[in-house]
Parts: structure tokens; C-alpha cells; sequence
């Protein structure tokens, strides 16, 4: 069953150079073996109910464990930080079709 990472951004960049140290270091450890497709990174966002994220990314993968394993993947948690620095975000795995 298709898994999906969805990463919200709560609010816009607090620190926008924690941000770049994030996406070069996130991209510096692709997940090796691990088939990822992005479906929506950044788009326009319509809010129709609750409040607006200020952006959102959502990733699908084959399974729950690949995943997982892209998530956990020593490289992306070193990356973590900078974003957990640059701005708010929630995220969340979903599995679905």
C-alpha cells in the first residue's frame, strides 16, 4: 500500500540561511534504493477550511517502510535541525492508495 510523508509549513521562514543548510544538506543523502515520487511541492495553496498552511510538500513512496527509511535515514535527520530552525512545520505519514 502507497505511503505519503506530508510536511506542512506552519508558518512562513523564520531563517531563511537554516533553510538552504536544510535543503543542501537534505539533498546531500538521497535515499539510495528508495523510490520517492513528489507529488506537490510548494504549490498554491486554497484554503477552504481551517486555517492556511503557508506550505506544504507531499511525497509518495511505494510502502510505509520505504518511508520510514527514507525519513530515518541518517543524512536526512542530520538535515532535520536546520529545518526544525528555519521554520514551523508539522509532519505526518499517511498511507492510502
Amino acid at each position: 500500500m502507497a505511503a505519503y510523508l506530508v510536511f506542512i509549513r506552519e508558518s512562513a521562514v523564520r531563517d531563511p540561511d537554516a533553510m538552504a543548510e536544510y535543503s543542501r544538506t537534505a539533498r546531500a543523502a538521497p535515499g539510495e534504493g528508495i523510490k520517492m515520487s513528489p507529488l506537490v511541492v510548494y504549490g498554491a495553496i486554497e484554503p477552504l477550511e481551517g486555517q492556511p498552511a503557508d506550505g506544504l510538500v507531499v511525497m509518495q513512496f511505494d510502502t510505509a517502510d520505504e518511508a520510514r527509511a527514507w525519513y530515518n535515514r541518517p543524512g536526512y535527520l542530520d538535515a532535520v535541525p536546520h529545518r526544525q530552525r528555519g521554520a514551523d512545520y508539522r509532519v505526518m505519514m499517511v498511507e492510502g492508495l
